[in-house]
């Protein structure tokens, strides 16, 4: 799942449908960075989807493993959320939410049935997509005098850092994300700029 320097994620959002006994499941997957993402995408499809009868949903966020979540929304216990955050595990993927909306027509699948639908859904879902590596990033925080500006931002495009916010006045804020691999270069170049505060939070 993840290395020292990388995770697997996914490239882009997804969707997909399994159709079971007039039961529709949609499966949506996206690339999350942290759970306030998560509940923007589902607040987004309980909007889209009004009339669906259930939401469920699996996440992982973060490279320890530590942080995930399952949603039945409903659906007989472990028949929905597991299932999905199953696939997820089995693809070696994290900073992912599967969010399936079920259409339920009529006919009852029982906890078999529901797995199975909710684990293929998620499966086709993860077809339509590509696994790609990104680095493990390490937020810090540079405060700099406005004229040194053009040196730091040469180091932040030379080792690929994320810029996370910025405020530019005449003492300027960075908070970044460094690629944990380049942290201890991208640490000796700022501190070879003088007068620039690095720290990491």
């Amino acid at each position: 799942m993840t290395s020292d320097s990388h995770y697997n994620t996914i490239e882009k959002p997804s969707v997909a449908e399994f159709k079971d006994r007039g039961s529709k499941f949609i499966a949506y997957a996206y690339p999350i960075s942290g759970i306030s993402n998560f509940k923007e995408r589902l607040a987004a499809l309980k909007k889209e989807h009004p009339k669906a009868a259930h939401h469920c949903f699996a996440y992982r966020i973060g490279t320890d493993g530590n942080n995930f979540r399952v949603s039945d929304d409903g659906e007989p216990s472990g028949s929905a959320g597991r299932p999905i955050l199953g696939q997820i595990d089995s693809k070696q993927v994290t900073n992912v939410v599967i969010i399936v909306v079920r259409y339920f027509g009529g006919t009852l699948l029982g906890v078999p049935g529901l797995i199975h639908a909710y684990k293929t859904a998620t499966a086709l879902a993860f077809d339509e997509n590509s696994i790609i590596q990104q680095p493990i990033l390490i937020n810090c925080r540079l405060q700099f005098d406005y004229t040194q500006m053009n040196d730091v931002m040469k180091i932040v495009k030379q080792y690929e850092c994320v810029i996370q916010k910025q405020e530019t006045q005449l003492f300027c804020l960075l908070e970044m994300g460094v690629p944990k691999s380049k942290m201890e270069e991208v640490l000796n170049k700022m501190k070879d700029l003088r007068g620039v505060e690095v720290e990491k939070f």
